[in-house]
């Protein structure tokens, strides 16, 4: 009988022994990210408002043998983000550390300057990019201290590609990509990575949250064809953070096929 080849069998689990912190991991982008960073091996913590929400994720991630930790807070408020990473660092099964984050939450808004709503501009600024600004700064302290670690920042295609439809939500990101690329310019000396991935259009709860319907989104879309889903993007981020410590992927854009604007 031949011999079974060494390792044989197992099963793959490459972000083994690393503590992953994913915020607005209750729907969408962030629960896909969170699920299969949990399948790739890390102990996961997850943050979003929605407590029953989490609780599911955290019953799922349980009942494939993984661990996760559920902390429902708000991702524009610097008490709750730092309750986050104060609570990740006293988790036991979690190591008492943490080594990458998942900057996720956030929330969309319909329109350009001249059709969005301004009483809701400072609350797309207060998580897209204040709260964002403030974790990556606070996980980049304790990154340093530890000469490695990962910072993911989830920004958009709109971010890069400004579209008159999206135009006050797309400078939030154009925000955060500025915000995540001057920080790696800051710590990539001590061995810390950041990265920032850009989506096209996922189809989630994001578009029903910020406004959109069949006359001012889907109407613009349906040449595209088949649009991406949540999974896509969280593929993306976990084959970033299996990549050797010194290949930092800064950038990535994943869009659906079709979709040829922005």
């Amino acid at each position: 009988m031949a011999k079974q080849k060494e390792g044989a069998g197992k099963t793959n689990k490459p972000l083994s022994g690393k503590t992953a912190i994913v915020t607005g991991a209750s729907s969408g982008i962030g629960l896909a990210t969170a699920l299969t960073l949990a399948q790739a091996g890390a102990v996961v913590v997850i943050q979003a408002r929605r407590k029953d929400r989490l609780a599911k994720v955290v019953s799922e991630i349980h009942a494939k043998g993984g661990k996760a930790l559920a902390l429902a807070g708000d991702a524009g408020l610097t008490s709750d983000i730092d309750r986050l990473l104060e609570q990740t660092l006293e988790w036991k099964d979690g190591g008492r550390k943490y080594d990458i984050v998942v900057v996720n939450a956030g929330r969309g808004l319909a329109g350009g300057t001249l059709a969005s709503d301004n009483y809701q501009w400072e609350e797309v600024y207060n998580t897209n990019v204040l709260g964002a600004a403030y974790l990556m700064r606070s996980a980049a302290k304790y990154f340093i201290g530890r000469k490695k670690g990962d910072i993911v920042a989830i920004g958009s295609v709109v971010g890069r590609n400004i579209s008159p439809f999206s135009a006050f939500y797309g400078s939030s990101k154009f925000a955060v990509g500025a915000i995540a690329e001057g920080l790696r310019q800051e710590v990539c000396a001590h061995g810390v990575r950041v990265s920032l991935v850009m989506p096209g259009i996922v189809v989630s709860e994001f578009q029903k949250v910020a406004g959109y319907d069949e006359n001012n989104f889907y109407k613009g879309i349906a040449h595209m064809g088949k649009l991406l889903k949540p999974q896509a993007i969280a593929d993306g981020i976990c084959w970033l953070l299996t990549q050797p410590p010194n290949v930092n992927v800064s950038e990535i854009m994943i869009r659906p096929t079709g979709q040829n604007y922005p």
